[in-house]
């Protein structure tokens, strides 16, 4: 009769990312601790040296290259100004994004105070910055930010509750009716800085905003962008044609490193850049 690993040997066997061994079968007990034994020392030699390329020679995760790719073509190539804003936002500020008690996506947010909250979003702040930017100087506002941003998300494979936004938005530089061009154009040129070639563009429903266009790969959503005016639009003082873009950090690197899960490429104590550090 034969028998497979047990469930303890095919999680150890994830985690250093060999899934696709967990369904193997053997003659005994003896012959399948053999070949577990054999095939964990070979991944911990493996990810032990790439551990060592690492701190020797690459000194950063493929997250933060993805991140700073996008950081330099909005800066260097678009002229987009880089912003940083707290991550700590009101209950007022939720409301205003639609966000109110009655909607299930306040179950999502981690709450520090009756008032005071861990941003699940990067629009509320970015809302405000442009509108007093675009008040002191008049023309065009093209910012953007990275942060952190929380939600109570399932543990799913495509789901961190502390995960990475980089959101840029161009305020009152195109015309009325030219904003879904303006926001296909940027989000195809994003994905171009990326080095990403096969990609979906996808108009979605939204309950925050109505409708968004999101970037997928293979299924993945990327990024998603919406455009205003917009019913949510008055309630910031915000009243010019603008578009924006929200892309994900770690599906970016999930999806660029063939990863099955994003807990390998999130912030995290347990992995670096991908590998496993039990090893």
């Amino acid at each position: 009769m034969s028998t497979g690993f047990t469930s303890t040997q095919r999680e150890r066997l994830a985690i250093l990312g060999a899934d696709e061994q967990a369904g193997r079968s053997f003659a005994s007990e003896a012959e399948r601790n053999q070949a577990f034994t054999e095939i964990e020392k070979k991944l911990c030699r493996e990810s032990r040296s790439r551990i060592e390329r690492i701190l020797a020679e690459k000194h950063t995760s493929d997250a933060f290259d993805i991140q700073c790719a996008l950081e330099r073509w909005l800066i260097e190539d678009m002229g987009f100004t880089k912003v940083a804003t707290p991550s700590i936002i009101s209950s007022d500020m939720l409301s205003k994004m639609s966000i109110t008690e009655d909607n299930r996506l306040r179950d999502q947010v981690f709450w520090i105070s009756s008032n005071k909250c861990l941003r699940p979003m990067l629009a509320p702040n970015l809302y405000v910055v442009m509108r007093e930017l675009h008040r002191i100087a008049g023309g065009p506002v093209r910012i953007f930010e990275s942060g952190s941003c929380f939600r109570k998300e399932t543990q799913g494979a495509q789901h961190l509750n502390e995960f990475t936004m980089l959101n840029f938005v161009e305020f009152a530089a195109c015309k009325q009716g030219e904003q879904v061009d303006r926001l296909e154009s940027l989000s195809k040129a994003a994905m171009s800085a990326l080095g990403i070639e096969k990609y979906e563009l996808k108009y979605e429903k939204s309950t925050v905003y109505g409708e968004t266009l999101d970037v997928e790969v293979s299924g993945v959503e990327l990024a998603s962008g919406s455009f205003g005016p917009h019913r949510l639009d008055a309630a910031w003082g915000v009243f010019e044609p603008w578009v924006g873009v929200g892309f994900g950090i770690e599906r970016i690197a999930l999806v660029k490193g063939g990863h099955k899960t994003i807990k390998r490429v999130g912030k995290s104590i347990t992995f670096i850049d991908g590998v496993p550090l039990s090893v």
